[in-house]
C-alpha cells in the first residue's frame, strides 16, 4: 500500500516504512548507511527510528 499524497497530515517520523522508496532514500541518507544496511537493521530491531538509531549507535 502506498502513501496517499493528498493526505497532508503531520508526517510520522517515528517509524521507517521500507515499502516506500523515498523513505528508504531519506533514512539511508539521514543515518549515513546504505539502503541494504537500513533494511537489515529494520529487520533486526523493527521500524522504530529510535531503535534503529540505538542499534547503530547514532
Amino acid at each position: 500500500m502506498t502513501d496517499d499524497k493528498r493526505n497532508v497530515g503531520s508526517p510520522d517520523r517515528d517509524r521507517i516504512n521500507l515499502g516506500e522508496d523515498y523513505e528508504v532514500q531519506y533514512w539511508s541518507k539521514e543515518l549515513r548507511i546504505t539502503p541494504e544496511k537500513l533494511r537489515s537493521v529494520v529487520e533486526a530491531v523493527g521500524p522504530s527510528v529510535k531503535a534503529v538509531r540505538e542499534h547503530l549507535g547514532a
